[in-house]
């Protein structure tokens, strides 16, 4: 059973949330928070396996109760899920640092928003391609740890990069794996040396990492 926090300052959006995941089996929602502050509480009371986490809420906020959360993690683990639409994502990068484990856009359809509980609760992160292209345009906005890509990426192999590339890109392990032809085991085996090799967190910052090094640039992704 996935256990969850929906945090969001608005009853509505709450409710909505709390009744997309009520239909389903292996989901119970645990709490609900109308502020950061309560998040926190909830989290450190009920133990969830994945928070909901909306960015903009009154006091502490939701990038900031992210990194609280994360910062007091004992024997669980939580992960956080959060929330964003496209007049927020000025606070996406931040949201990464604070170390949240993946983003849904507020209009995606509701069984997106299942399945994405499930990936985090899983222990995968989650980029959409919509906030993937988000962040390429923040890259290039702003300037880039290292111009060239193989000073920093030298450790992985041809396959490695390749699934760095489409991981990037916002694909998932299952779409990588129909992409490459290859198992979706595989692709995990990859994934996790790619994050050993670059000693990274997760795939978030894998993905940070890729833009950084200027390995996927706006308006020339070819395949890899």
């Amino acid at each position: 059973m996935i256990g969850v926090v929906i945090a969001d300052d608005l009853a509505l959006v709450r409710s909505g949330l709390r009744m997309m995941l009520y239909v389903h089996d292996d989901i119970e929602v645990l709490a609900e928070a109308a502020d950061g502050r309560e998040a926190i509480e909830a989290t450190r009371l009920h133990h969830p396996d994945v928070v909901l986490m909306d960015v903009r809420m009154p006091g502490i906020d939701g990038i900031e109760a992210t990194r609280r959360i994360l910062a007091d993690q004992t024997a669980h683990v939580s992960r956080v899920l959060m929330l964003t639409t496209f007049d927020l994502d000025e606070h996406v990068y931040d949201a990464l640092k604070a170390g949240a484990s993946g983003f849904m856009l507020k209009n995606n359809p509701p069984q997106h928003l299942v399945n994405a509980v499930r990936t985090i609760a899983r222990g995968e992160s989650l980029l959409g391609p919509d906030i993937t292209r988000r962040l390429i345009e923040h890259y290039v906005r702003g300037p880039r740890t290292s111009a060239d890509p193989s000073t920093r990426l030298t450790s992985l192999t041809d396959r490695e990069r390749q699934v760095l590339h489409l991981l990037a890109r916002g694909r998932t392990n299952t779409e990588i794996a129909d992409e490459l032809i290859i198992g979706e085991g595989t692709v995990k085996t990859h994934v996790s040396r790619i994050l050993t090799k670059l000693h990274l967190r997760d795939r978030v910052q894998a993905v940070v990492l890729a833009y950084e090094t200027g390995l996927i640039r706006p308006g020339h992704q070819p395949d890899p």
